[in-house]
């Protein structure tokens, strides 16, 4: 099918992908397979199910989910249409009465006389063409096989263990103190360290083991079926008080420079994107619902302030090594023509996931007709995001959603946090209308 671009998945990327390859002019087959055959977390035939929340976030314009918003909306996102045609009251989120939303997308995309549904499950990726994969976190086995074999086996992921990030700007760097394991503790080193006492150690290994978990759902891990090498802090906690301290709570080799001692035990914190500006605690996967993980997060010493962007969890998920196989156009490096999109290459939330099938869609579009693909400037958050996870340092890849800590930094550095947000949304309104403006769209 070399005149038609081919997408699989009727996700919210997929739907959004397909849509927008669409209104570009191509023909579209997009290929879903429920509700002939479902997954555990489906409960309908619907496209671009929401399997969790029903809301998109905050459409506030100085969040970082209300940024993303906007832009795709300036765009003509059929997500963003359908979930505001069936809004329900929500304060400054956009939260969708279901059956509407899901009803209104499913109609949307399956009438456009561009788009062809097929309601038919692929077991293997079509070998020539434009492809895009759409196919979300519970990609079958299959089909993952087939991805598996074409990307590395190394390179795709069952299982998503993800630590918390906070902003840099927020960690008490009075507390906290910069050294690599058994370095001179002279600011030199790759962590930062926050340094727990014996009291606050076990305070904070009390209130792990009381904290409310989240409940794990079928197609999820339960307590038993963890990994050994990633198990949730919580978990660790419960097999004894000195667990922790043995494990990613170590404190071996890291000198704190205001006692010139080993603390009892250390928090580290690594630099998770090139610009600095976020960084992430170290083997601190989790399954504490969010509430109480930030409250008991707040008790490491040089981090009471911490503004989060991510909070740990622990779910089934597959997903690529984005960093080592995608462009920011989410095309595949090595083979021209085929495109990933969705929780599948590592971006988190419904906006997200829809955004990365906006770039998707309209940049297959443009492989198809022999245009110039569409690159969003890294001002932008659909830009930013994209290059997050093309572009964050793939040792150690985990899977980001919208925020303000993976922007590029302002120049110069606005320190109020309200103002700097600010900043970020009219940078990134200027950046995507000179973007879409050089390229006839605005």
């Amino acid at each position: 099918m070399d005149n038609v671009v081919t997408v699989i998945g009727a996700g919210l990327a997929g739907s959004e992908a397909a849509w927008q390859a669409a209104e570009a002019g191509c023909e579209v087959v997009l290929y879903e397979m429920r509700p002939g055959t479902t997954t555990p977390a489906h409960r309908s035939g619907y496209f671009g199910e929401l399997v969790c929340s029903n809301s998109f976030g905050s459409q506030l314009p100085d969040r970082a989910t209300g940024m993303l918003k906007a832009e795709m909306e300036s765009m003509q996102s059929v997500v963003v249409r359908a979930a505001s045609a069936h809004a329900v009251p929500a304060g400054g989120a956009l939260a969708v009465d279901r059956e509407g939303y899901g009803q209104a997308l499913t109609r949307m995309v399956s009438d456009h006389p561009k788009i062809e549904v097929r309601h038919q499950e692929l077991e293997t990726l079509p070998d020539q063409g434009v492809v895009i994969v759409a196919s979300g976190p519970l990609t079958t086995e299959k089909l993952a096989r087939d991805i598996q074999s074409l990307t590395g086996e190394e390179y795709l992921y069952f299982y998503d263990a993800l630590s918390p990030i906070v902003e840099a700007e927020s960690i008490d760097r009075n507390i906290c103190f910069r050294a690599s394991r058994h370095g001179e503790a002279d600011g030199t080193g790759d962590y930062l360290n926050c340094p727990l006492n014996k009291t606050e150690y076990q305070s904070f290994v009390v209130a792990l083991k009381s904290a409310e978990r989240i409940e794990l759902k079928d197609f999820e891990s339960s307590d038993d079926k963890f990994f050994e090498g990633c198990l949730p802090i919580e978990i660790m906690a419960g097999r004894g008080e000195d667990a922790l301290a043995y494990g990613p709570m170590r404190p071996v080799g890291l000198d704190d420079p205001r006692t010139g001692r080993w603390p009892h035990a250390v928090v580290q914190l690594r630099q998770d994107n090139a610009a600095g500006s976020l960084y992430n605690l170290v083997g601190f996967q989790t399954n504490i619902k969010w509430g109480d993980q930030e409250r008991i997060l707040r008790m490491i010493p040089g981090l009471k302030d911490a503004e989060f962007v991510r909070f740990g969890q622990m779910h089934r998920n597959t997903f690529i090594n984005s960093p080592r196989l995608l462009k920011p156009t989410m095309e595949m490096k090595q083979r021209p023509g085929l495109f990933f999109a969705g929780q599948i290459v590592g971006v988190e939330g419904y906006m997200g996931n829809a955004g990365s099938g906006l770039l998707a869609g309209r940049n297959a579009a443009a492989k198809l007709k022999g245009d110039e693909p569409l690159e969003l400037p890294r001002e932008t958050m659909l830009g930013a995001l994209a290059w997050y996870v093309t572009h964050a340092e793939s040792g150690h890849f985990q899977p980001m959603k919208a925020n303000f800590g993976i922007m590029p930094p302002l120049d110069p550095h606005v320190r109020n946090k309200r103002e700097r947000y600010q900043a970020y949304v009219t940078r990134g309104k200027e950046g995507l209308w000179n973007c879409l403006n050089g390229r006839g769209e605005s």
